[in-house]
């Protein structure tokens, strides 16, 4: 219970917008390559279709990870252009919240990469 309550932590400091669009690229890659394991045998061409699918969304979630770091970045770059006196601890968490989503999004691009190389192995091309 501790544990997940660490990641629901993460996930909300790593702001939930881009977090729950990485998470929504996740499931989705998991549900593509469960449904390519699922018509392996039965229809070779909609598995290999469920493949490529979750390829394309794995990468999408590793672009959104990056992307809502850039602006994540930009945010605290602008916010330490308007202070007087840069306070190290607001800097430290502003850095740490924008690595979240770029950590998130190589979680998700990983788990579907491992998925979708078992998947390119089993099947018949």
């Amino acid at each position: 219970m501790i544990l997940l309550n660490v990641f629901v932590d993460r996930f909300k400091e790593g702001g939930p917008f881009f977090m729950s669009l990485i998470l929504i690229c996740l499931l989705c890659a998991l549900v593509f390559l469960a449904m390519g394991f699922v018509n392996l045998k039965k229809n070779t061409e909609k598995s290999i279709k469920m493949r490529n699918i979750a390829v394309d969304v794995s990468l999408l979630g590793l672009v959104i990870g990056f992307l809502g770091s850039i602006i994540g970045l930009i945010g605290a770059f602008d916010a330490v252009g308007n202070l007087n006196k840069i306070n190290r601890v607001v800097f430290g968490g502003g850095i740490k919240m924008t690595f979240l989503t770029i950590f998130f999004g190589l979680f998700t691009f990983i788990i579907s990469r491992i998925g979708i190389l078992v998947l390119r192995g089993l099947q018949k091309e």
